[in-house]
């Protein structure tokens, strides 16, 4: 069989050579031309001088290029079908060299031939000849075409290329090649048609949703390589950005396969079948092991795609992705999602950032209902993606960003609350875990925090206000308080969450007019959340003020309380105080005040608590003091210490010691700043008397692991206080204002204290009707008590949250009849009030003043009427923009 198979080739090639017959003759030339660079043995390979002659005559005459193409292709089809490698490696080198060397405008046939002759060798079998094919396309790629193409298609290359990228070869060796081979040939597909407008577009979603998959494939297929992939400086080529990347698809690498039954090439041998065929070098042939990995390949490859993809394209890129890790379950473990989305962070343009955010938002919604692992892993990403996204790339739609982590917080809530994903619990329906939903919100809240540290502080301040207007609060401007059991834990745990995501924000945060960066829309419902009864919940709102505030990182120098005997050891950053933040105080220190001191009377506080207000009282001193707010402050600690010793409200023993040892501390520190001599000696005295005889009364005794206080806190002598007369006398001498500090501070109460549940109802309306009781003068008649039901409460408040809608409805249409009423009737309707004041003021002025006395006395009218000489100033006409 051998030997009659030897025969045929002969033969075949003798009569391809024209040996046989007159018909050689009568050839035409460029098939003489082709047929001459095929040697009598394939070992002898290609025979360049012929081969020179063949490229001469194409360059010499290009409109044979198409034939000469074609030809080739025949023949090479001829000898596939054959099994003759030989001469298939032969034709390949010869169309490689063509296409190399010929850029005429009739290029365009030529190339069809080779790629159908590409195919031809992806559609074989052979692992040898797919790869033979794919440097061949490979090659092609980098060629710049002169001449556009306007009919050619690339379908079936990224289909093919897809595929070897999943090949499941048996061979370990030979299943790496083959996948190598699909990679080069997808990143060659991509170079050639990405910037070709001609060529049909590679960023369609049949084409992305192939080569996508198929890097990330590769990309995933670590373990299967070695062990080098896992070294640090692997995985941190994850972090480099593309522009650290050269990528030459020049000529590949070769690849020596084991014998597997195919064709195995060495040196310049191919063996088929027991039969040694000579033939030139060829890209296969290389004889130093290939280095390349296909998870280092494909992540290059991916890189140069991201990095070319245009503003539009970015959806069509990061789609698959997101399909890909929902298709393998690899949002759980979460470590490739993240390596995944690094790359992509670093590879595409830095404005098209905010796009992935958006595809990463987008997914989140859709898996609303998954896994609370998968949901933690997509936030994960987001918040790796948020991290490494430049300053301000979210985009214009900042708040939608936080209201969708806002809404997945509170149905994670929901779902954690009611056990199930849907509100009627059916058979089949998903069990929920607790502490996966606890471990999700947490992800979210952390997502929050890396979102913020990206945007500049102006919008920082309005994710703060969005953040705080969504917190559930007791009080006229938030009616939807969920009553009973159920909607209490609901409450409090979205106060919670929402108060730790804005912990989160504000964390950082600095700004140089807080004026503006805190305004009273956000300030006056965080104060009130520091009156609620939940001790977690008035710790968050501390710890957000103390962050607010504190624009020189001295938080972390006050993290525990004492009484330092020289504050120069802390290295403290204190600015003089700026007008802005004087006008901020002047507007909104007694709010603050009020606050600390009421939370100060809260007999639920614990040690952080104690921290909290230790560490807002100094931040406020460090950060906004000037001479008024320093003596302010001392009224209020002097205030706190009353209240301490007084104990009106029934404290307990530990927190009345804690209030006299956080007293304590502050005095200490506020002395040492404030430089007073007579000041600090007598904090001195009195620190140093407490540790012979009260040291119960100091932070170093009470905020520590077992506090050591004592029960006889209502007997203290006087030289263990803090004397208010001593204090103003002192610092009267240096200059301050010693009216002020002689005056004890008293809190003001507002309606946020009847808000609040520290009141009951009852203690409310009892104090509305003493106060109304004093209010009435003695001689007026009482009226009989009206009884108050709950209906009367009910009613009263439904009232006046209609009154309040019905002014705010009011001012609404002024303000917009004003903005777009034309110029005309906004002038008549200013005329005609004015007109309608003149008249009022006439009929006041008639009323309540007799007009002058003529100075030239009276002269009689028509019907025997008197009328002076001498205007009434009342009845003087003013201009219109007087009255106005």
């Amino acid at each position: 069989m051998d030997c009659i198979m030897d025969c045929m080739a002969i033969f075949d090639h003798h009569v391809c050579n024209g040996v046989c017959g007159c018909c050689g003759a009568l050839r035409p030339r460029y098939k003489r031309l082709v047929d001459n660079i095929f040697p009598e043995d394939s070992e002898d390979g290609l025979v360049k001088a012929n081969m020179e002659k063949l490229t001469f005559y194409a360059l010499s005459a290009p409109e044979k290029l198409d034939r000469i193409g074609a030809y080739l292709s025949e023949r090479l089809s001829r000898d596939v079908s054959r099994h003759r490698y030989g001469y298939v490696c032969i034709a390949m080198e010869a169309l490689d060299q063509l296409l190399m060397a010929c850029h005429c405008q009739s290029i365009n046939l030529f190339v069809e031939s080779f790629l159908k002759m590409v195919a031809k060798l992806l559609e074989s079998e052979k692992p040898n000849l797919q790869i033979l094919g794919t440097n061949s396309f490979v090659k092609f790629a980098n060629i710049e075409e002169d001449t556009p193409s306007y009919h050619r298609s690339y379908d079936f290359f990224v289909s093919r290329f897809s595929e070897m990228c999943h090949s499941s070869y048996e061979d370990m060796d030979i299943r790496t090649k083959i996948r190598m081979a699909g990679i080069k040939g997808l990143q060659g597909v991509v170079r050639k048609t990405v910037n070709d407008e001609l060529q049909a577009n590679i960023w369609d979603p049949q084409h992305m949703d192939k080569i996508v998959p198929s890097l990330l494939y590769n990309l995933q297929q670590v373990e299967e390589t070695e062990s080098h992939v896992d070294s640090p400086v692997y995985m941190n080529l994850c972090a480099l950005p593309v522009s650290s990347f050269t990528i030459v698809l020049g000529e590949p690498k070769t690849w020596q396969p084991q014998s597997t039954g195919g064709i195995v090439l060495k040196g310049k041998a191919a063996a088929v079948g027991g039969r040694t065929l000579s033939r030139s070098p060829s890209p296969l042939q290389n004889a130093d092991k290939e280095k390349d990995i296909p998870a280092e390949l494909a992540e290059r490859c991916l890189r140069e795609l991201l990095g070319r993809a245009a503003y539009g394209n970015i959806k069509n890129a990061i789609k698959p992705v997101l399909m890909h890790l929902d298709n393998h379950s690899l949002w759980e473990p979460k470590v490739f999602a993240i390596r995944c989305f690094k790359i992509i962070m670093y590879s595409i343009q830095p404005q098209h950032s905010h796009l992935v955010i958006q595809q990463l938002l987008s997914h989140l919604d859709a898996n609303s209902k998954s896994a609370a692992t998968v949901r933690a892993g997509i936030v994960e990403v987001l918040s790796e993606a948020a991290a490494i996204a430049t300053t301000g790339s979210v985009g214009p739609t900042v708040l939608e960003v936080f209201n969708t982590l806002l809404r997945q917080l509170r149905l994670s809530i929901d779902y954690e609350l009611t056990g199930c994903y849907d509100s009627v619990l059916n058979i089949g329906t998903k069990i929920i875990k607790e502490h996966e939903e606890r471990m999700f919100q947490e992800a979210i809240i952390k997502t929050i925090g890396s979102f913020a540290s990206t945007l500049p502080a102006y919008q920082r301040s309005e994710v703060m206000l969005f953040i705080m207007g969504k917190v559930p609060l007791p009080s006229m401007h938030h009616p939807m308080m969920e009553p009973g059991r159920p909607g209490e834990n609901r409450n409090r745990l979205i106060q919670i969450m929402l108060l730790k995501s804005l912990l989160q924000v504000s964390l950082g945060f600095q700004c140089s007019n807080m004026l503006t960066a805190l305004p009273s829309s956000f300030l006056d419902p965080l104060l009130s959340s520091a009156l609620m009864e939940d001790a977690e919940l008035r710790l968050f709102v501390l710890e957000i003020l103390v962050s607010l505030i504190d624009r020189h990182d001295n938080r972390q120098k006050f993290l525990s309380i004492s009484t330092v005997p020289d504050i120069a050891v802390l290295k403290l950053k204190v600015d003089k105080c700026s007008r802005q933040d004087t006008l901020f105080m002047k507007k909104h220190c007694q709010q603050l005040y009020r606050h600390i001191y009421l939370s100060c009377n809260d007999p639920g506080n614990v040690q952080a608590h104690y921290e909290a207000l230790y560490a807002l009282l100094l931040m406020i001193s460090i950060e906004l003091a000037n001479e008024e707010v320093v003596v302010d402050l001392i009224r209020l600690v002097l205030a706190v210490q009353d209240l301490a010793l007084n104990n009106e409200d029934n404290l307990p023993a530990y927190n009345r010691c804690a209030l006299h040892a956080l007293c304590a501390a502050y005095l200490n520190l506020i002395s040492q700043l404030t430089t007073v001599p007579a000041f600090c000696q007598h904090i001195h005295e009195v620190i140093e008397m407490r540790k012979k005889e009260g040291v119960y009364l100091l932070p170093e005794d009470i905020f520590i692991e077992k506090p050591r206080w004592s029960k006889s806190v209502d007997r203290i002598d006087s030289e263990l206080l803090f004397l208010q007369s001593k204090v103003s006398e002192v610092l009267g001498g240096s200059g301050y204002n010693s009216d002020r500090l002689s005056t004890p501070y008293v809190p003001q109460l507002t309606d946020e204290d009847r808000l609040s549940k520290r009141k009951s109802i009852g203690e409310t309306i009892s104090v509305q009707v003493e106060v109304e009781s004093r209010n009435s003068p003695e001689k007026e008649e009482k009226a009989p008590a009206e009884e108050i039901t709950f209906e009367t409460l009910k009613k009263a408040m439904v009232d006046s949250v209609a009154v309040e809608e019905q002014e705010r409805e009011r001012r609404r249409l002024v303000v917009e009849k004003f903005q777009k009423a034309p110029f005309e009737e906004i002038a008549a309707h200013c005329g005609a009030r004015a007109s309608l004041l003149q008249s009022k003021l006439n009929q006041i002025f008639e009323l309540t003043i007799r007009p002058p006395p003529s100075p030239s006395g009276t002269i009689t009218a028509a019907f025997g009427q008197s009328q002076n000489h001498s205007i009434p100033v009342y009845e003087m006409k003013f201009p219109d923009l007087c009255v106005y």
